[in-house]
């Protein structure tokens, strides 16, 4: 009996030990998952349909290669136009997991019940005046787009572009007089280069993907005109697991690698 005794607190102080690891060991575990929410999300497998601003265009099929590549199984497909398109193509039920917007006025449009969480921002973008190479037209600033003889093209009023370039003239008190306003950025872009326009307010991004086919002036009141980007992903997502990691993917620090490299800012 006195060895039974002697051997009792020792066995009782051995299982309290064991329970206090057993709970460290489980409350470690609940705080790492919590810790990362889109841990299982990662694993997802299958396919999204990513609808992005024009301006995304080359960023994002970067990044969806690179994704596919990390991720086998999966399949990461775009529909690249202006954020004010997109948005009318989501409200009239067009099927798509993720959407990212070249601004905040646009993803607002869209109504709570259309998305899964809140929007995140994820990159910023700036105005810079597309020209011709060589700039013959010898445009150095914002007021200079309305000299004699320069035909200027602008983005439509609803498309972010066309946004900033309204505030732009707002702060200068300049206003522009476009001899066309297109629908996306990208085909601001296309006038310059093709030679149907002299200048175009496009993004800095554009003029620096343009590799040569356009030369950039910059300006100083882009500043008063930045364009912050939204993502969200969409309610009707077929597949909300793997939406949900290509957006975590585009604002980790892989996908802000490759958006600065393009030019944007972090958000």
């Amino acid at each position: 009996m006195p060895h039974r005794a002697t051997r009792l607190p020792v066995l009782l102080t051995a299982v309290a030990a064991a329970s206090l690891l057993l709970s460290s060991c489980s409350a470690g575990s609940t705080t790492a998952s919590s810790s990362s929410p889109s841990a299982s999300s990662t694993s997802a497998t299958g396919s999204i349909t990513v609808l992005a601003a024009a301006s995304l265009q080359k960023t994002f099929t970067e990044l969806g290669k690179q994704y596919e590549a990390a991720h086998p199984g999966t399949t990461i497909d775009f529909s690249f136009a202006g954020s004010s398109d997109l948005v009318t193509q989501i409200q009239n039920g067009a099927p798509a997991d993720v959407f990212a917007s070249a601004d905040t006025k646009n993803m607002d449009k869209l109504a709570t019940s259309d998305l899964q969480g809140s929007p995140a921002d994820f990159a910023k973008n700036t105005l810079e005046i597309a020209v011709a190479p060589g700039n013959p037209k010898k445009i150095t600033d914002f007021k200079d787009l309305t000299n004699a003889g320069v035909q200027v093209v602008t983005c439509a009023s609803p498309v972010p572009c066309g946004a900033a370039t309204e505030k732009v003239e707002q702060a200068t008190g300049i206003t522009l007089k476009p001899v066309s306003e297109e629908q996306s950025v990208t085909d601001v872009l296309g006038k310059v280069s093709s030679g149907q326009a002299d200048a175009g307010l496009v993004y800095v991004t554009d003029v620096k993907g343009a590799a040569g086919k356009v030369d950039g002036v910059t300006f100083k009141d882009a500043s008063s005109a930045v364009n912050t980007y939204p993502i969200a992903v969409l309610k009707e997502s077929k597949n909300p697991d793997l939406a949900a990691a290509f957006s975590d993917y585009v604002r980790s620090n892989t996908g802000q690698k490759v958006l600065q490299a393009a030019g944007f800012q972090a958000p």
